[in-house]
Order: C-alpha cells, then structure tokens, then sequence
C-alpha cells in the first residue's frame, strides 16, 4: 500500500546541540536504510519548513506505524499520514499490489 506522510519535525530548543546532531544522524541512517528497503520510496523538503513529505510502499497500516514510530525523531514529530490509491486517469500505474 502506498502511503503520503507529512511529517513536522519540532526539536525543543533547549535540547543539548550534541544531543540533537546524535538523533539527526541516527536518524539519518534510518531513513536511507528505509530507502535503500524500497519501503521509503520518495522523501521530499517543504521550502522553508522544518518538515517533509515522503510516501512509502508497505505492506499495510501496522508495518507504516512501525516504521514511524522507529524514527529517531519520532518523538519531535507532528505526522499526517494518507493513504494513496491508484487514479484511473493516470497515465503511469504503479503495480497492482500499491
């Protein structure tokens, strides 16, 4: 299943800057480990923002939570998430099983 995920990262501004490059960096080798699986297929930047939109390909609503909350960030974060489905008039199609 395809899912679009907005996600709002909001790092208190008194945490420690050691100890916010240490979570951006785990965090960092998560999500491309993520991306590297095919499961976090798109990561986008919001210009100006300290957010992103990224869709994902996971299996159903339990793997895409795991993921999530598996984010080092994931306490700093507000999420929105969407669930995609196909467009008839689409011209590209992605697999049957999105």
């Amino acid at each position: 299943m395809l899912y679009l995920v907005r996600m709002d990262v909001n790092i208190p501004h008194d945490m420690p800057q050691q100890k916010a490059e240490a979570i951006k960096a785990e965090e960092r080798e998560y999500s491309q480990g993520l991306q590297r699986e095919g499961r976090w297929t798109h990561l986008w930047r919001v210009v100006g923002e300290y957010s992103n939109y990224s869709v994902f390909d996971v299996a159903d609503n339990n793997e895409l939570h795991t993921l999530l909350s598996g984010l080092p960030l994931f306490p700093y974060m507000d999420i929105k998430v969407t669930p995609l489905a196909k467009h008839p008039s689409a011209i590209e199609q992605p697999p049957d099983d999105a």
